[in-house]
């Protein structure tokens, strides 16, 4: 188990790697970060909810990470980031974006697309309590139709 409420298999399931036979296996020190970021993220995040939060993403393996066209740099490569969703309705993902913003320590916490009410998805990393940025951003698609991210 990741954490209590994260298994092994919700940590690393995907079905672009099922699809491809892509073995998405973390190594210990990958495994360390997605334990680091339950604790400090998820976990406390869940407690507020008050329920289950879906996860998009959360470890990906360099190879997984190219194929679905993620950033060379991306964090969810060393389990230091999660991708999560409002799925089961209990809280919005505005509303989990700010709870994180007010309440947490983190690396980077994106907006990922969606409008000015809601985004559709939200992504949260951390680092180290020590090497944290606290960085707030919101991904958008530029005039080429890439993705490009804002300060906010």
């Amino acid at each position: 188990m990741i954490s209590e409420h994260i298994s092994d298999k919700e940590g690393t399931y995907s079905i672009t790697a099922i699809r491809l036979n892509i073995d998405n296996i973390p190594n210990k020190k990958d495994i360390e970060s997605m334990k680091l970021i339950a604790e400090k993220v998820f976990e406390p995040l869940r407690i507020y909810v008050g329920g289950p939060i879906k996860i998009n993403s959360f470890y990906r393996c360099p190879k997984l990470n190219k194929a679905i066209g993620g950033s060379a740099r991306s964090q969810h490569c060393y389990g230091q980031a999660i991708d999560i969703d409002d799925t089961y309705g209990t809280r919005t993902n505005s509303q989990m974006y700010h709870w994180i913003k007010e309440n947490l320590g983190f690396d980077q916490l994106i907006w990922e697309f969606g409008d000015k009410n809601n985004p559709d998805w939200v992504h949260v990393s951390y680092v180290a309590e020590k090497d944290n940025r606290n960085r707030c951003l919101q991904a958008y698609r530029n005039e080429s139709g890439k993705t490009s991210y804002k300060v906010i």
